[in-house]
């Protein structure tokens, strides 16, 4: 079969050329999404973001690599593409469902198991297949990764020599013509992931990029259709596509939520994604209490359990207003749930200064800015936890990212008698400047003279250097007296917080010369707080060979995924 036409016109060649190349072009945005899309994933399933999303990115451009290479397997151009874009669209549209419905199984099993041999409720399972298994499942990502690779890898040469075929004889400049739309076109796409689909459910993100895959396999089948084998059955497979796009659209969403759902032990009240993180509630039931309990995780990370998060914010918060002389303005960094802010408020404060970047998170619990759809019922139930903390007249919440926040409260010259940063920890890039020397320095800068900061400083258990280096970082950046103190969290296990002041005593002293706890609390007394700066026996000597984060460098954040990478799994039970 001759795939020429006989000398073509300048005109058809032009149309030909058109068509072929948008047809490149809009394919290499689709690509180059599709890698986004699965990158993002991975750092979701696997944990460790920065190094999954490397490795995703890493596996793809090697595959593409070896697809190149196979193309020349394929002697009918104008089919292996044809066939290819239908191919591209179902894998890519449906991967990331498949990777959350074999993770959902293997972690779903145990329970299973459990329920068939009618064991204990309390006994779930966890023998050596069943930790393979979720093991292997989490890996899948590079598994379609590769093959998403390959099927990418085989466009470029496949629709080179399609071109050539177009035009009958060898193009000088046709290899740079295909790679100038492949780059413009990646361009595109990555432009479109962060301004649009960044902020989408990932099923609706990629249902979308499939259907741009499959209008431009039906283009070209239109066009090419009489060089293509099987025309009729190909058709058949794009109507069926559409078909699929259309389910994954409306209903992508939910089930994705129904397979997350599998991992978490407690029945999930509420899902979502906002543009930051994604946000998971979780409630069970206890003879001991008299309300459901409410767990909070974030990107799969236990953030606080109702049930002892009382423990953890006194922690925080009593220290840190007990070393400051004075409690009349305070600055919360991060703390979106308003629990922090609840027990500040229960001091003489005057003005209290919460920053968070999440504005949807802060809806949720309170902070009424925003049009945001989260249920009423949910809100209430938060609301009350944090006893309305947000709508409290002493409290300004700003919505916004407190790298830079903190430098234009410098700008403006305030200061603040006492500064709480309650950040999650240092386990994305993003959030380890926030845990930088250049940003505890500014911080310094916005405490009052008698003032102190205290820390959220991950556990002194399993991630000691981490915790030791934080501490090590806060001095690095200007403060005179930083110590260290930890306590049992019934969720967490052991955890720790850093205090620091800038002149006069270290915050242990200060608490030590206190009479009585100016406000009562339930949980802590000056005795047990003092008690929270005690280590065991040689738990500092190694700290001169742990490294102060710097800006820019990420030791913290290499610190903390080396600990956690084999203590922890990403969704906790």
């Amino acid at each position: 079969m001759s795939h020429t036409a006989a000398s073509p016109s300048r005109a058809s060649l032009l149309g030909h050329d058109f068509l072929l190349i948008t047809v490149m072009a809009v394919l290499a945005g689709c690509g180059l999404i599709y890698e986004y899309l699965l990158s993002h994933y991975a750092g979701r399933v696997l944990g460790s973001v920065e190094s999954a999303i490397y490795a995703m990115i890493g596996t793809m451009i090697v595959a593409m690599g070896i697809g190149a290479f196979l193309a020349r397997w394929f002697k009918d151009a104008f089919t292996a593409f044809a066939w290819l874009e239908s191919i591209i669209a179902l894998v890519g549209m449906g991967c990331i469902l498949a990777i959350a419905s074999v993770i959902a199984v293997s972690y779903s099993l145990p329970h299973l198991f459990s329920s068939i041999f009618n064991l204990p409720a309390d006994t779930v399972l966890d023998g050596y297949v069943f930790e393979k298994l979720q093991e292997w499942s989490r890996f899948l990502p590079y598994v379609f990764g590769l093959l998403l690779g390959l099927l990418i890898g085989m466009e470029i040469p496949l629709i080179a020599r399609i071109r050539q075929q177009v035009y009958g004889r060898f193009l000088e400049n046709n290899a740079g013509t295909i790679y100038g739309a492949d780059y413009i076109g990646a361009g595109v796409g990555a432009a479109i992931w962060v301004s649009i689909m960044l902020a989408m459910p990932i099923m609706q993100a990629a249902a979308w990029t499939a259907l741009f895959n499959i209008i431009a396999g039906l283009i070209f089948l239109w066009r090419y259709h009489q060089h293509v084998r099987f025309a009729k059955v190909l058709l058949m497979c794009h109507v069926l596509l559409l078909v699929f796009f259309a389910f994954v659209l409306v209903l992508g969403t939910s089930w994705m939520k129904n397979l997350s759902n599998v991992l978490y032990k407690d029945k999930v009240i509420y899902s979502q994604a906002t543009k930051y993180q994604h946000l998971v509630l979780t409630e069970r039931l206890s003879r001991n209490q008299p309300t459901a309990i409410t767990d909070l995780y974030l990107n799969g990370r236990l953030q606080f359990s109702s049930v002892d998060e009382q423990i953890y914010h006194s922690m925080l918060v009593y220290p840190a207003m007990l070393a400051s002389n004075r409690h009349d303005r305070v600055l919360i960094i991060g703390g979106g749930d308003g629990l922090a802010l609840r027990d500040v408020l229960k001091w003489p404060v005057k003005h209290v200064t919460l920053v968070d970047l999440d504005g949807q998170l802060l809806n949720l619990f309170g902070n009424d800015v925003g049009d945001y759809d989260a249920p009423e019922t949910i809100r209430k139930r938060l609301i009350e936890l944090n006893n309305h903390s947000m709508s409290d007249p002493r409290a300004q919440i700003r919505i916004a990212d407190a790298f830079l926040e903190v430098e234009a409260m410098l700008a403006k010259g305030e200061r603040f008698d006492t500064i709480l940063i309650d950040l999650p920890d240092p386990n994305h890039p993003d959030l380890n400047k926030l845990y930088s020397d250049y940003f505890y320095n500014h911080v310094r800068q916005l405490l009052a003279p008698d003032g102190a900061m205290a820390v959220q400083s991950t556990s002194p258990y399993h991630a000691k250097k981490a915790f030791l280096s934080i501490a090590k970082t806060v001095r690095a950046a200007g403060f005179n007296y930083v110590e260290q103190y930890q306590q049992n969290i019934p969720s967490f296990g052991q955890w720790g917080w850093t205090i620091a002041t800038t002149t006069g005593k270290p915050a242990s002293s200060r608490i030590r010369e206190t009479d009585k706890l100016p406000v009562p609390s339930r949980w802590v007394s000056k005795e047990y707080l003092l008690a929270s700066f005690v280590f065991p026996n040689h738990y500092f000597e190694q700290v001169n060979t742990i490294e102060v984060n710097r800006l820019g460098s990420g030791t913290l954040y290499d610190y903390y995924r080396q600990a956690w990478q084999v203590e922890t799994e990403l969704y906790k039970n």
